[in-house]
């Protein structure tokens, strides 16, 4: 059973150049910091850890707490900066509820565009 002190997994896309670039750049941001990152275009077998089929993986981030709970598109955002040493405050400013609702909004336009996007160029 998780007790909020083990990792959280971040399960991304990386054939997405998008969000490869994003992912790398986090990565870059928490070094050190008790995170998995599970990259399913290398490994489609990770979703199977979340219950998941890979198209919905493909197209929005999705994050495991270190209580097991799972978070999807903007809300996977706000874990990854409350565990992020410089981000925390974005987590704290965006994570306000109207902020918020705007954000997962915003989000979930671009992530549908991007998921088409990436279809018509054939990076999957």
């Amino acid at each position: 059973m998780m007790n909020g002190k083990d990792p959280i997994k971040v399960y991304y896309n990386s054939a997405c150049p998008i969000c490869k670039a994003g992912i790398e750049r986090q990565k870059g941001k928490m070094e050190g910091c008790a995170i998995e990152w599970k990259d399913v275009h290398l490994n489609s077998q990770w979703v199977s850890e979340i219950n998941s089929e890979i198209e919905p993986v493909r197209e929005r981030l999705h994050v495991v707490d270190g209580r097991g709970q799972m978070h999807i598109g903007f809300d996977a955002f706000l874990v990854i900066w409350q565990h992020s040493p410089y981000e925390k405050w974005k987590a704290r400013l965006f994570g306000l509820p109207t902020i918020k609702q705007l954000c997962r909004i915003a989000y979930n336009l671009f992530a549908a565009a991007l998921y088409k996007w990436n279809r018509a160029k054939k990076h999957w």
